[in-house]
């Protein structure tokens, strides 16, 4: 787990990105698609890293790794 790695949460007021061990959301935003969106530009600025995803029940859904992010196994889907 790399210091630059950011997980985006479910929320009370919607949808939170929360560096690893955290207790405060960096920022919460209305839409899963938004705090996404956020959480990479936040890794992207910070050199690279893993963007994870929860579902609604807590479990991971996605990741994501952000450029220049060491990823030894790169993904071959397009979805990101």
């Amino acid at each position: 787990m790399s210091k630059n790695d950011r997980y985006v949460t479910k929320h009370p007021a919607g949808w939170a990105v929360k560096k690893p061990g955290a207790d405060r959301a960096s920022s919460v935003h209305g839409t899963q698609k938004e705090a996404e969106g956020r959480a990479k530009e936040i890794v992207g600025n910070l050199g690279g890293g893993e963007v994870r995803i929860q579902n609604r029940q807590g479990q991971w859904r996605d990741s994501d790794t952000v450029p220049p992010g060491n990823d030894p196994c790169p993904p071959r889907d397009r979805k990101h």
